[in-house]
This record gives structure tokens, C-alpha cells and sequence, in this order.
């Protein structure tokens, strides 16, 4: 008896000293050391993972659950035994096509947490932590194993708990299928409800000195997520996953991919920190275009805003026609642009009278009005290429057929519109369309989209995209107020390239706006002309499509800044900022800064300049006349001699603003 006994209290032995190796909780900081990460098994049966975050000894996240569904097995949740640990630290650089600044650092410790269930099955799963400066980032691989050859996952259940009713700014969905372009509202954890889905990203002030943004990174193979609140008690918010349209009862359903996107907690003690932030691109994988070459930022002109009205200074009616392109790209030649963006129906109506996609569209055939390959020659003299926009339906039947005839044809890009979904189906969609599109040498910008997860990296003729409540609106509401205007660069934006087509030249204040209808030829836009201008340096777009039509815009005051404006940066700083109040940025393009500043009160700026190299600038700056309170179109130009001791002060209108061009003297 004795001989069969010792075997097993040997085996007992073994197994306690290996997990006594790993002395819990785990800490993991950021290589400044102001993020700290603490990962623990508690002897809960409940739930077993648990980690907290802090920053500055504040507390972030307080405590954490995190569960898997996997379908016709248990839930993966608890009774963990650590396996192994890995821990590095990493210090990279790489260099962007385009974006905020041209050689970025990508540093952070990371650690790896392999975990198994003592139960039965003895399932693994691997959990990744990465710590950089500017955040968290969580991420969990299921490996290859016995019982799990596939993942098709029903719920995934990661829940933040924090110390108190935090303040938030968020962004309501009515579902998963939108085209995420909504307000960011500011309300507090307590007022989400159930079930409500918001938006990424979600913005959390935990502390006086602390702010949170949450979104993800590396979306691959897998379903974006939305947030929603937890159904226990507390003052917490829970992923909520987007679920496939062929199977509503399942979220992910893969065979290769292993790894789930990453998690992202953007943290900082100001807001204006994340704008800066690298971190969405840096969880993605490096390029994967060998010649980049045929991929140039650019200024687009674009006939939508004003399509079907008339121009006081042509005969013929704007629309999908040889002349309105052409119309246009005279327009794109002036200011110094390299596009022009060939909007719907140059293929036909491709939608029927209940808005539904015409199934019969042939997105390789040209209305009777529209010669594509004339146009490009057109174009072409005039060093200006072409955009052509799909509804997304048409593009996925007809990708491979298409996108080679567009090659043959010389068009640069397209703009895919409509998909207004973020589920995995529709993911892997993208990542087709960024494969395909890579392959016949076409940009892509994507309309009716979900937020940029930093894919852009990876494939970056993916230049631009949506996804976000931009100057269109103006045409049918009111929404877009200067306080939008300056929530978006805090939110929205944190995902990176952001197409809201800027530059309205109808400039009126909030109470002269009015809706005018979309075939009018004066469409307005809340704020002052200098309020737009600002909007090409402080969003980020580095395909920037300007809005507004050249009879509006030629010999207009604030024109001659927008000529040969660059929309890829070799450096991003931001001077200063509020979330829906102002905000100051510094971008570089070569040798030379620009300065945009916006704000919704009237209120006097001052920009530091220390950031400046040590010698003269000349500085040309536009900026609200006296009078542009009652005349929001009017503006004033300066120049003169500045170097990095000097301070810039301008006095900015409601719902002003200001830009300036800083050369080396």
C-alpha cells in the first residue's frame, strides 16, 4: 500500500513547489514606471483572473473579470494554475508612410501569462500585457489543443471595475450596425444602462490628474466590440462583442486566428497626451506592402457636398457628369491638390427607392455621362489622379475584376461606403479589401466605417476613413456644432485617420445657421472661416477631402492657406486643449511648422513656441477679424519675425479659431 501512496504525494509535492515559483500578484510597469499593472488568482471559484491597473498610485481599474463562451463547452473563467511566465522589454523603431509623425518609437515591457484549468479538460489560454508609457495593453490566445481545434466563441466578458462613478464621454449606439457617426456625450458611468452599447472609444477621467481612453488594436479574423454597462453591481463597464450576421448567437467563429485584438487602455494625466499616442499602430504588425512607393498623401476636391445643384459660375448642372469632374478637377489643379474624388453614381444609381443596394450595379461600367478613362487623361495633365466610390456590396462581388480594371485605367483609389457594421464578417471584409486593393496599387478610404484599429500600419493604402459625424451633416441638421468639432479630436480621433471633410466656406455663427437643404450651392457650417481652416492641421487625415466647391472658395479670404497643404506629418506636437473647448496643434512637414487652433468660446490664446528650432521663423498667421462674432467669414493676415522665446497671443471668436505657417527665415 505504502509503495502506491508515495508516488502520489510525490506528484503533490512537484506540483505545489512549481506553482509556489510564481509569486503572486505579478506587477508589470511601464518603462517610466507611472503605469503599473498588477495580475492575480485569487482563491475565488468565481472568478479567478483578476488584474488592476494604476497610474501615478491612482487607481485605474480596480478589479477585473474576465470569462470565455466557447461553443458546446464549459466556460473558461476560473481554476487556473500558471503554467509559465515570460517577461521582456522591448525598444523598437519604425518609420510611417504617413500620419502624426514620420519615426516612431514602439517601447514597452511586455508579459505572458500561460494559463490551464485544473478541471477536467485542462484547457489553456495564454494572456499578453503590454506596458507602455501611453497605456495598457491586454490581449489572450487560445492555442492549438485537444479540445479546441476551432474557436467559435458565443460571449467574450471582459469587465472594468472602477472606484467611483467616474465622469465619461461616450458615444450611444442604437446597435452594432451603424456607421458610428454619433455625438460623444458627457455623462457618468452610472447613466449607461444594460444592455446600451456605446461606442469606441470611451473616454474615463478616474482621477483628478487622470484620464483613460478604451478601444482596440489589431482587429484580425475576429468581432470589433462596443462597451456596454455590467449587470453587477458597481461602477463598472463591460466589453460587449458584435456578433456575426450569419449566426447571431455566435461573435467569432475562426480556425487560424488565435489571438484576440488587443484591449487598449490609452492612460495620461491630460487628454491631449492621447492625441499624440502611437499605440494603436504600434500593437499592429509592421508593413506588409513591399514597395510603398505609389502610396502619397494628398488634398482631394469633391463633387458630393454639392452635387445635383447649380454653379453660379458654369452653365451646366453639378452631378455625375464629364463636366462637373472636370469642373472639379480644374479646381484640385489651382490650390496645388493631387485628387479629385469621383463620387456615387458614375456606375448608376446603385441604390433602389428603399435605399437597398441594385444587385444588377456593374461597378466596371460607366453611366452615359461619364468617360472615367477620359477623365483620368484629363487629370493626369494636370497632375491630379482619381478617386472612384463603391457601395460596399458592388466592391465585394466584383473586387478582383474591378480593382484590375481600375489599375489599367490609372485611378488612384476608391472609397467604399455603407458598411455600417463591425462584426467579424465584416472585419475580415477590410482586410480583404486592404489586401486586394494593395495589389492592384489603390488606396482605399472607407466610408460607413468602423473606428481606425491601427490596421493602417500594416497596410497603409488604407489612408483614410470615416466613421465619424463630419461636415455632410450640414447639409441635412444642426449636429455638427463647434462643440462636436472639439470633442472629436479627444475621442474619435484617438483611432488615428479621420475623413471629416473639412473646409466649409459659409461660415455662419450658431444662431445665423440654417439648414438650406442638399442641392443648395450654400450649404453652411457652424463656426468662423478660420474655425475650418484650423480643422486641416488639427485633424488627422492624410487623404484630407475638402468639402466646399470652387465657385465658394476662389478669391476667398483664408484660400491661399490651403494651397499645396500637406496631410502627413513628420512630427505631432499638441501645445494645449480642453475636450469640448479648444484645442492647439503643432504639426511639422519638412522644415516647416503649422499651428491650428480651434475653440468654442471666445477667448484669448497663447502658443508657446519653444518647440522651434534655435533660429528666426517668419510666421504667416490667419485669424478672426475683430468683427467675426457677426461675421464669422471674415478674417485678418499677419506676418512677421518670431523665434522660440516668443509667445504667439491671438484672440479667437465663438466658435473661432487660427493658422499659422512657421518658416525658417
Amino acid at each position: 500500500m505504502i509503495k502506491h501512496i508515495l508516488p502520489f504525494f510525490l506528484i503533490i509535492l512537484i506540483t505545489g513547489c512549481q506553482k509556489q515559483r510564481f509569486d503572486l500578484p505579478i506587477t508589470l510597469q511601464s518603462p517610466d514606471k507611472k503605469l503599473e499593472l498588477s495580475f492575480d488568482l485569487p482563491d475565488s471559484t468565481k472568478h479567478a483572473v483578476s488584474f488592476l491597473v494604476s497610474y501615478n498610485n491612482n487607481p485605474v481599474i480596480t478589479r477585473t473579470v474576465f470569462e470565455l463562451t466557447l461553443k458546446s463547452q464549459p466556460v473558461i473563467r476560473n481554476n487556473f494554475i500558471i503554467r509559465n511566465i515570460k517577461q521582456q522589454k522591448v525598444i523598437n523603431t519604425w518609420k510611417r508612410i504617413w500620419g502624426k509623425r514620420g519615426i516612431v518609437v514602439d517601447r514597452y515591457n511586455e508579459l505572458v501569462i500561460e494559463l490551464q484549468e485544473k478541471r477536467k479538460l485542462k484547457r489553456q489560454i495564454n494572456l499578453f500585457f503590454r506596458a507602455y508609457n501611453d497605456g495598457l495593453a491586454f490581449r489572450y490566445e487560445i492555442p492549438f489543443q485537444q479540445h479546441i481545434d476551432s474557436i467559435i466563441l458565443t460571449n467574450e466578458r471582459l469587465v472594468y471595475h472602477f472606484s467611483d462613478n467616474h465622469l465619461i464621454w461616450c458615444s450611444f449606439w442604437d446597435s452594432f450596425n451603424t456607421a458610428q457617426e454619433n455625438e460623444f456625450v458627457k455623462t457618468n458611468i452610472s447613466e449607461v444602462k444594460p444592455g446600451q452599447i456605446l461606442g469606441t472609444p470611451l473616454l474615463v477621467k478616474p482621477a483628478t490628474n487622470v484620464w483613460l481612453a478604451m478601444m482596440e488594436a489589431n482587429i484580425t479574423d475576429w468581432a470589433a466590440s462596443g462597451y456596454t454597462a455590467n449587470d453587477e453591481n458597481g461602477h463598472s463597464i463591460a466589453i460587449k462583442p458584435s456578433y456575426r450576421h450569419d449566426d447571431t448567437t455566435i461573435a467569432v467563429k475562426t480556425y487560424n486566428q488565435r489571438h484576440s485584438p488587443w484591449q487598449v487602455l490609452m492612460i495620461a494625466d491630460r487628454p491631449i497626451r492621447f492625441i499624440e499616442s502611437d499605440i494603436l499602430q504600434n500593437l499592429n504588425e509592421p508593413c506588409k506592402i513591399n514597395d510603398v512607393s505609389w502610396i502619397k498623401p494628398g488634398v482631394s476636391a469633391w463633387d458630393w457636398w454639392w452635387s445635383g445643384g447649380y454653379a453660379p459660375d458654369v452653365s451646366f448642372k453639378l452631378g455625375p457628369n464629364i463636366a462637373t469632374m472636370q469642373y472639379f478637377i480644374d479646381f484640385a489643379a489651382e490650390m496645388g491638390w493631387q485628387y479629385q474624388l469621383i463620387d456615387w453614381q458614375w456606375y448608376g444609381n446603385p441604390f433602389d427607392e428603399k435605399w437597398e443596394w441594385v444587385k444588377t450595379c456593374d461597378i466596371t461600367n460607366m453611366n452615359q455621362d461619364i468617360d472615367i478613362p477620359l477623365l483620368v487623361d484629363y487629370a493626369a495633365k494636370k497632375n491630379i489622379r482619381l478617386f472612384l466610390w463603391l457601395e460596399w456590396h458592388h466592391a465585394d462581388r466584383q473586387m478582383e475584376e474591378a480593382f484590375a480594371l481600375y489599375e489599367k485605367w490609372g485611378i488612384a483609389g476608391v472609397k467604399i461606403d455603407f458598411m455600417n457594421r463591425n462584426d467579424q464578417e465584416m472585419v475580415n471584409f477590410y482586410h480583404r479589401v486592404a489586401k486586394t486593393a494593395a495589389k492592384y496599387h489603390l488606396l482605399v478610404d472607407f466610408h460607413g466605417a468602423y473606428m481606425p484599429d491601427g490596421l493602417s500600419r500594416t497596410y497603409p493604402n488604407l489612408i483614410t476613413r470615416e466613421g465619424v459625424l463630419g461636415n455632410e451633416y450640414n447639409k441635412w441638421s444642426d449636429r455638427v456644432t463647434p462643440e462636436h468639432c472639439l470633442t472629436i479630436p479627444f475621442t474619435r480621433m484617438l483611432g488615428g485617420e479621420m475623413d471629416f471633410t473639412p473646409g466649409g466656406f459659409i461660415n455662419k455663427t450658431r444662431e445665423q445657421f440654417t439648414i438650406v437643404g442638399g442641392d443648395s450651392p450654400a450649404p453652411n457650417v457652424m463656426g468662423t472661416r478660420c474655425f475650418q481652416l484650423a480643422m486641416f492641421v488639427v485633424y488627422e487625415s492624410a487623404f484630407t477631402v475638402f468639402c466646399e466647391s470652387p465657385y465658394n472658395v476662389r478669391n476667398q479670404a483664408g484660400s491661399d492657406f490651403l494651397k499645396n497643404m500637406p496631410t502627413s506629418w513628420d512630427e505631432t506636437i499638441v501645445l494645449d486643449g480642453e475636450i469640448a473647448d479648444f484645442i492647439v496643434v503643432a504639426r511639422k512637414s519638412g522644415s516647416t511648422w503649422y499651428i491650428g487652433g480651434m475653440s468654442v468660446k471666445k477667448r484669448s490664446i497663447n502658443v508657446p513656441l519653444q518647440f522651434l528650432d534655435d533660429m528666426p521663423y517668419q510666421v504667416s498667421v490667419w485669424m478672426d477679424a475683430p468683427d467675426a462674432d457677426e461675421n464669422p467669414q471674415k478674417l485678418i493676415k499677419g506676418q512677421r519675425i518670431i523665434v522660440n522665446t516668443d509667445i504667439l497671443s491671438i484672440d479667437v471668436a465663438e466658435g473661432g479659431g487660427f493658422v499659422a505657417i512657421l518658416k525658417e527665415k
